[in-house]
């Protein structure tokens, strides 16, 4: 099968989505799929607002058409919905051309912290993007009951799994030079250090040991500021980082 994944999401950004993309891509080349990506890196682009180390595509829709019409896909799947992602719905739809989407992120939260957008206008606007798509797929249950309690439809669970050859399970807490000797027992955030991760409620926390944050992000100068006691990793490669989970006492997911 021919597939264009249009994303605006893809290297050198470092986070979940992009992971979860390169992953899709990987195993779809073994499985012969043809897989071409349409990403940022091959528009002119500018910084997203509030959001570094993250480039959007400027003005696209004339170039991804034009790669469109030239790849002649099987199959589109448009992964998210920044400039990308309207510029590919706008193209599915005035050609009559079924395409599926999917809701990585809680963006309206993210527009909600950052900019004071409130909720409903977010959502509606989100709504609205993916109701032609033919399947929205979701990363779990939780986020596809709170989508269909938004209105969304055409909703599909797509869990994305974990690397086995990457994580295995320890019945103890292994050591980590990354950690060092820090005081157990050691609380992990791994991810972006953004709005929609609601780090703060994890570093608000009374708790004995070192809490102990991976990722970089927006908000981390702010937070590294506020919270001197924190021991902040930054990021690392993937094998060390699951060299990390394995050492941590407990995992801690705020989001």
């Amino acid at each position: 099968m021919k597939l264009a994944l249009i994303t605006d999401a893809w290297q050198p950004q470092v986070n979940g989505v992009v992971t979860t993309l390169v992953e899709l891509v990987r195993e779809m080349d073994a499985l012969d799929h043809q897989v071409t990506v349409i990403h940022p890196g091959l528009f002119r682009t500018r910084p997203c607002p509030g959001y570094d180390g993250i480039d959007l595509a400027v003005r696209p829709y004339a170039q991804l058409a034009s790669q469109l019409d030239a790849l002649a896909p099987e199959a589109i799947h448009i992964a998210t919905e920044g400039p990308l992602g309207w510029a590919a719905r706008r193209y599915c739809l005035r050609r009559k051309l079924a395409f599926t989407t999917a809701y990585h992120t809680r963006f309206p939260e993210i527009l909600k912290a950052a900019l004071k957008v409130p909720l409903w206008l977010g959502y509606a606007v989100f709504r609205h993007f993916h109701k032609p798509s033919s399947g929205v797929l979701v990363p779990t249950q939780g986020v596809l009951r709170l989508l269909e309690a938004r209105g969304f439809r055409h909703l599909r669970g797509w869990t994305h799994g974990v690397d086995m050859g990457l994580f295995s399970h320890h019945p103890q807490a292994t050591e980590c030079v990354h950690l060092g000797n820090l005081t157990r027992p050691v609380s992990l955030f791994v991810g972006r250090v953004s709005y929609e991760k609601n780090i703060e409620a994890f570093l608000q926390l009374q708790v004995p040991g070192t809490k102990v944050v991976c990722g970089v992000g927006p908000l981390e100068a702010a937070l590294k500021e506020r919270y001197s006691g924190v021991y902040w990793l930054g990021v690392l490669p993937r094998a060390e980082l699951a060299s990390v989970y394995a050492a941590a006492d407990v995992f801690v997911m705020p989001s």
